[in-house]
């Protein structure tokens, strides 16, 4: 496993300074920590340990004891599990603000590696449970990304069940663009800081067919493609049509 490289101060030792971290984060209001005021937040900070990790690095592995719950602050992870074939599969994408480890297994259901350099504040599980336990607004907020997690598993499994490939990339575009308007972001152009092969994983698709659906969305008028890792959708209503989804 590559090891992740801690933030460290100019003494050495991992960040904990006063509460200004965690009050200048830019996802403090999507991430767990939205459930303290500001007053409390040093008691979060004080078990916090905020890490560094390359793209490509792995910062937890499937069956691992899960010791550390973390929180994304940069970047994008991606979740993945190795299929009995040797194949992967993608789960999910997570973006700032989200929460790596929900659930109380003992071990990590899930790898998750830097789909970029990211930046994650992690948390050792039993201080966090006692964190918990003194302030319950924590346990309500983490019980709240849980919902949000699960309903995320829901639309990764309707992406899934889409017949046509083009159909798979349009509900993953579309869901995409919904998720960075949930964290404060515009929902158009979706950034794709993944590559084709990581949405091939994800869809259960081919490389190959992955690149031809996207052009099949540009010639038919719905999209642009200004970049490699940036998705301008031009016609939204008529991209819901082809991911079989109701308009909003």
């Amino acid at each position: 496993m590559a090891q992740a490289q801690e933030r460290a101060t100019s003494s050495g030792r991992s960040h904990r300074d006063p509460c200004g971290v965690c009050l200048d984060c830019a996802v403090r209001r999507q991430a767990v920590c939205a459930a303290l005021e500001n007053h409390e937040l040093g008691a979060l900070q004080a078990i916090m340990i905020s890490t560094r990790v390359g793209a490509q690095q792995t910062v937890v592995e499937e069956g691992q004891p899960r010791r550390r719950v973390f929180t994304l602050t940069s970047g994008m992870l991606r979740l993945y599990t190795m299929l009995p074939d040797g194949r992967r599969q993608i789960t999910a994408f997570l973006l700032p603000g989200d929460y790596l480890g929900l659930g109380d297994e003992s071990s990590y259901d899930q790898s998750a590696e830097a789909v970029v350099d990211s930046v994650l504040c992690g948390f050792p599980v039993a201080e966090m449970e006692r964190l918990m336990e003194r302030y319950p607004r924590l346990q309500l907020r983490l019980n709240q990304m849980t919902r949000i997690a699960l309903r995320q598993a829901r639309d990764s499994q309707l992406i899934l069940g889409r017949l046509a490939p083009v159909e798979k990339l349009a509900s993953f575009l579309l869901v995409l663009s919904a998720r960075q308007a949930e964290h404060g972001q515009a929902e158009s152009p979706v950034h794709l800081a993944m590559t084709r092969t990581d949405i091939a994983d994800y869809l259960g698709l081919t490389i190959e067919t992955v690149s031809r659906s996207f052009t099949k969305l540009r010639l038919q008028g719905l999209i642009q493609l200004p970049e490699a890792h940036q998705v301008e959708i031009v016609d939204r209503r008529a991209l819901t049509a082809v991911a079989g989804i109701t308009p909003r």
